[in-house]
């Protein structure tokens, strides 16, 4: 018997999109929160700026945005259509009880980071690349790189390698949790 397509498919362990919703939104806010301080003290100290960003520890709300959207626009690539739709809403609605907004408002919100993600990143379709380069945006660190790139408004291309890097870490890796975990919707009462 060599069927063990649907043997795997049987052992993984069944998650509702609220269950994933719970984790994926609890997890963001862990990891940016623990996250951003040293994000923000590479970019301070990275040798390619004339002058230090000086990007402060509790300033993480674009951060947490750009960390956000990328992670939601992957989702589409993973799940079932209905299952990803209902997991990205899960997340909206989750994110903007948190943080005080209408899970419309924060979708929006979402929605216009990717948009601008995609601009800086034009003709790079890689979100990981997107994310770099929406951070030296957002946080205006292109005006402390040396002149040439300054003038040229763009990030330094050493700075966006080492950045890159760094970035990885807040990149879920969908693909692995799709493997180890089934998705399921939520049962109508659980909805409500």
């Amino acid at each position: 018997m060599k069927n063990l397509g649907l043997l795997s498919w049987l052992s993984k362990k069944k998650l509702t999109d609220e269950q994933v919703a719970n984790i994926f939104v609890n997890t963001s806010f862990e990891t940016v929160e623990q996250g951003w301080p040293q994000v923000a003290a590479f970019l301070n100290a990275a040798p390619e700026f004339d002058s230090c960003p000086n990007l402060k520890d509790d300033d993480y709300g674009k951060f947490l945005m750009i960390v956000v959207s990328a992670n939601l626009s992957l989702i589409p690539k993973h799940f079932p259509p209905g299952i990803d739709r209902a997991i990205i809403e899960r997340c909206c609605a989750k994110f903007g009880f948190a943080l005080g907004l209408q899970p419309e408002s924060f979708a929006k919100k979402v929605k216009e980071f990717r948009i601008f993600m995609k601009e800086v990143n034009r003709p790079s379709k890689n979100t990981l690349t997107g994310m770099t380069r929406a951070v030296c945006y957002k946080y205006g660190v292109i005006a402390h790189q040396e002149r040439y790139f300054r003038d040229m408004n763009v990030p330094n291309p050493i700075l966006q390698k080492n950045l890159r890097e760094v970035m990885e870490h807040f990149l879920w890796d969908w693909g692995d949790f799709v493997d180890q975990y089934r998705v399921v919707l939520a049962p109508a009462e659980e909805q409500a």
